[in-house]
């Protein structure tokens, strides 16, 4: 299977008749195409209508998650709601099999990587924010729990490594994504691992289990080369092109 992945598309109101071709194109070159959040800019049900509009362009299955733009408006089950009704496979805490490839993901969250991860420590909303995290770890172990297929595919919006955040300014490191997610990924024998948010980082990067992760941020592959504005990659050979 080749899939066709990008994220942070961000589909604003002026959108409207500028995303057709991407996923005509990303139909003709792959068997399903994989949107990794921030698919809306301002999470807005007019963004999202305009989105479910284009994406009568692609002509394969499409699975998705959210990225923290889609909850800027505080109605990201709107945005899913209108998505879903266009036929896109939302992944949100969800997973799904298509063609005997298991599909598994989750939004994910902030909080570091590695030593530097903030740990649930000192005041009640930072206890919050890190069980946010914990959170988004566990939704990911129960999609990729549930799925019985050979090759399993995490799709995420935050990172779950540093190495695809790299080139990001260090300060941030810790807003772009948590190693927490890391875990599940290689306890389940995933893959590999698309995501997106970190626009300025690094196209790939290994988990510490030895998993590829792809960084398919869309203004990240448009500066390196990836002129389509996605990125094909292969399952089977785990090699992109």
């Amino acid at each position: 299977m080749r899939i066709a992945a990008v994220g942070d598309i961000h589909c604003t109101r002026e959108s409207q008749g500028t995303l057709r071709a991407l996923f005509s194109d990303a139909s003709a070159a792959a068997d399903v195409i994989v949107l990794c959040g921030d698919l809306t800019d301002r999470g807005l049900s007019e963004e999202a209508d305009i989105l479910a509009v284009e994406l009568a362009g692609a002509s394969v299955p499409v699975v998705a998650v959210l990225g923290n733009h889609d909850h800027e408006s505080a109605d990201p089950d709107g945005v899913a709601d209108r998505l879903a009704a266009a036929g896109v496979k939302i992944l949100e805490r969800d997973s799904v099999e298509i063609d005997g490839v298991g599909f598994a993901g989750t939004k994910g969250f902030a909080g570091g990587f590695g030593t530097h991860s903030l740990g649930a420590w000192g005041e009640q909303p930072l206890k919050a924010f890190v069980q946010a995290a914990i959170d988004e770890e566990l939704a990911l172990e129960s999609g990729l729990a549930r799925l019985r297929t050979r090759d399993r595919i995490a799709v995420l919006h935050y990172a779950p490594i540093e190495a695809t955040v790299a080139g990001e300014p260090e300060p941030i490191f810790a807003w772009l994504g948590s190693s927490r997610l890391e875990e599940p990924i290689d306890r389940y024998d995933v893959s590999m691992v698309v995501h997106g948010h970190a626009h300025h980082g690094s196209l790939e990067g290994r988990t510490r289990g030895g998993t590829p992760v792809y960084n398919v941020s869309q203004p990240l592959l448009r500066r390196s080369g990836h002129d389509r504005g996605f990125r094909v990659l292969d399952v089977g050979a785990l090699a992109g092109t």
